[in-house]
C-alpha cells in the first residue's frame, strides 16, 4: 500500500514539474495533453478548459479557428488595462486551425490542420505545434513545420484551394517575439471585452472570467477599452475597425517591441503618432515591397499606399503579413482601402 502511495506522489510531482518548468518533455501526441474529451476531432473541451474568442482575430488564409484557455487549478489571470493580461505560470493557450468543406455550412465535414499551444513556463512562453493526421484521430508535435493543400467552398459558393503553410519553431518567434521573448498575440483585455456564446448562453467574456474566478481585479466593464469588430459597423466607426484589423494582423511585428521595430511603422491600436502609423511616412527599407510607392499610407489614395500594395500582392518577399497568408483577404483589403480613401488628402 505504501509503495502505491509513493508511486502516486511521484507521478503527481512529475506532472506538476512537467506543467510549469522550462525544459520539460512535452507530449508527442495532442491527445495526451487532456485538453479535449471524447472523440478528439470534436474538439470538445475537458472540464476546466474554457473557450474564448477575439473581437477581431488574425487572418490566416481564411482558416477557421477555435481558441481555449486552461489555467492551473486554483490560479487566475491578473487584469492589465493595456496589452496582455498577466497569465499565471502553467497557463495553456490552445488554438486549432481548420477548414469546413463548405463555408456556408460551418463545422460540417471540417478538415483540422493544426493545433498550436502556448505554454507559460516559469521564465517564458513555449510554443508547440501539433499537426493533425489524415484520419483526424490525433495530432503529432512537429517542430519542422509542414504544408497542406486544402480545398474548400467559400461563402459565395466558389471553390477555393490554398497551400496552407504550418510554421516551424523558428517562424513562431517571427510573430510572437516581444523584446526577444515569446508572447501571446491575441487575448488582450480589449480583444476579450466582447460577447461569447458559451454552452450556458451568450455572456461578456470578461464578466464570465471574473465570475468564474479566472481573472482578478476586473473593473466595471463599461470602463474597459473594447477592440472593434473589423467587419461589424455597429461595433465601431471605420477608423476603429481598420485600426483593429491592422493591429491584430500587423502590430505583433510592427510595434516598438516587435521584430519590425526598426521600420518605424507602429500599427498598435493605441499608437497616436500619425507618422508612426504610416501617414505620409517613407519606408526605411521596403525594397521591392514598396511596389514603386513612396508612402506607407498616402491619405485619400489607397492604391498609392504601400500598406495597401503589400496586402494585395501575393509575391513572396513583398506580401504582408509575410507568414500565414497565401490568399489575399479580400474583405480585409476592402476595409483598409475604404479607410485610406476616405481620409482627407494632405
Amino acid at each position: 500500500m505504501l509503495k502505491v502511495y509513493i508511486i502516486a506522489v511521484m507521478f503527481f510531482l512529475m506532472m506538476v514539474s512537467f506543467a510549469i518548468h522550462p525544459g520539460s518533455t512535452y507530449p508527442e501526441k495532442l491527445s495526451d495533453w487532456g485538453i479535449f474529451k471524447g472523440k478528439l476531432a470534436d474538439l470538445n473541451p475537458e472540464e476546466g478548459v474554457v473557450p474564448y474568442g477575439l473581437n477581431t482575430p488574425l487572418y490566416t488564409d481564411y482558416a477557421e479557428k477555435l481558441r481555449f484557455i486552461k489555467l492551473p487549478k486554483g490560479s487566475s489571470v491578473n487584469y492589465v488595462a493595456e496589452g496582455m493580461p498577466d497569465f499565471p505560470v502553467g497557463t495553456i493557450l490552445v488554438k486549432t486551425f481548420y477548414y469546413s468543406a463548405d463555408f456556408r455550412k460551418p463545422g460540417i465535414n471540417k478538415q483540422i490542420i493544426e493545433t498550436r499551444l502556448l505554454v507559460k513556463e516559469a521564465s517564458a512562453w513555449k510554443a508547440l505545434t501539433y499537426i493533425w493526421n489524415a484520419e483526424q484521430t490525433d495530432a503529432d508535435w512537429e517542430v519542422a513545420g509542414d504544408e497542406k493543400q486544402v480545398a474548400f467552398i467559400d461563402k459565395e459558393g466558389v471553390s477555393q484551394s490554398v497551400r496552407y503553410v504550418i510554421p516551424n519553431q523558428n517562424q513562431c518567434k517571427g510573430c510572437h517575439n516581444r523584446d526577444d521573448r515569446l508572447s501571446p498575440i491575441g487575448p488582450s483585455v480589449s480583444q476579450l471585452n466582447g460577447d461569447y456564446v458559451y454552452a450556458s448562453g451568450k455572456k461578456n467574456q470578461l464578466k464570465y472570467w471574473k465570475r468564474k474566478g479566472m481573472m482578478l481585479q476586473v473593473p466595471k466593464i463599461s470602463s474597459i477599452p473594447r477592440t472593434a469588430v473589423w467587419n461589424d459597423p455597429a461595433s465601431g466607426d471605420l477608423n476603429a475597425r481598420a485600426r483593429a484589423y491592422l493591429a491584430i494582423n500587423c502590430a505583433h511585428c510592427h510595434s516598438k517591441t516587435g521584430p519590425a521595430q526598426s521600420s518605424g511603422l507602429f500599427l498598435t491600436e493605441h499608437e497616436k503618432d500619425s507618422t508612426a502609423l504610416g501617414f505620409l511616412k517613407t519606408p526605411v527599407a521596403a525594397g521591392k515591397g514598396s511596389g514603386g510607392r513612396s508612402f506607407d499610407i498616402l491619405p485619400g489614395d489607397a492604391e498609392s499606399s504601400i500598406i495597401w500594395y503589400r496586402m494585395q500582392t501575393r509575391n513572396p518577399g513583398e506580401r504582408m503579413p509575410e507568414l500565414g497568408r497565401n490568399l489575399v483577404h479580400k474583405e480585409g483589403l476592402a476595409l483598409i482601402r475604404e479607410w485610406i480613401n476616405t481620409m482627407k488628402k494632405q
